[in-house]
């Protein structure tokens, strides 16, 4: 079973529409989780360390920001899983 790709975002935030262009041109599903929406996105976030987003997430692994070559990693690890 495929893990779920969680973009955690902001709106105005070019790194995070680039992150969400980047995955939807390689066909992978993502939710996105707006931070400023709510209180407890931005919780999960720091859980992982970060403070700021994007921060794109695939089961205890994240990337922060857009890193083409970590996502691609990233999104390798759901076809190997």
């Amino acid at each position: 079973m495929n893990k779920p790709v969680i973009v955690y975002s902001a709106p105005g935030c070019n790194e995070c529409d680039m992150v969400k262009q980047l995955l939807a041109q390689e066909g992978i599903p993502f939710e996105v989780r707006d931070v400023l929406t709510n209180p407890e996105y931005q919780a999960e976030v720091e859980r992982f360390g970060f403070l700021g987003v994007p921060v794109t997430v695939v089961g205890d692994q994240a990337v922060k920001g857009f890193n083409p070559a970590e996502l691609k990693k990233l999104v390798d690890t759901i076809a190997i899983n």
